[in-house]
């Protein structure tokens, strides 16, 4: 089983990334996933959730507006775009998935700031 995050880097506020997480070695189509992510010093926090099928999300209230999370079930591939990002969107994001069992990502860093 893997889960790979990739898109993360260093970004002005303002700014936007897309963060991509490709799946491995489980039934990704019958799994929920998810975006986590963690500050230094901080808990690691919700993102975004989105339904196997993709037909529902939700997301954080700090990121309402600005993140969208979406997948590719033919790809095994979750994505989420982040604009506007602001300072305190620094992290680092990992993609998360879960269904039978729960599988995590290595994360990717999130760096915002001029």
């Amino acid at each position: 089983v893997q889960l790979v995050e990739s898109g993360g880097g260093l970004v002005q506020p303002g700014g936007s990334l897309r963060l991509s997480c490709a799946a491995s070695g489980f039934p990704f189509s019958r799994y929920v996933m998810r975006w986590y992510r963690q500050a230094p010093g901080k808990d690691r926090d919700l993102v975004a959730h989105i339904t196997s099928t993709g037909g529902s999300t939700d997301y954080a209230d700090s990121v309402k507006g600005r993140f969208t999370i979406t997948r590719d079930n033919a790809q095994h591939t979750v994505y989420l775009q982040m604009n506007s990002l602001k300072p305190e969107d620094t992290a680092v994001y990992y993609c998360n998935a879960l269904g039978t069992y729960i599988y995590w990502g290595q994360g990717t860093q999130v760096t915002v700031s001029s």
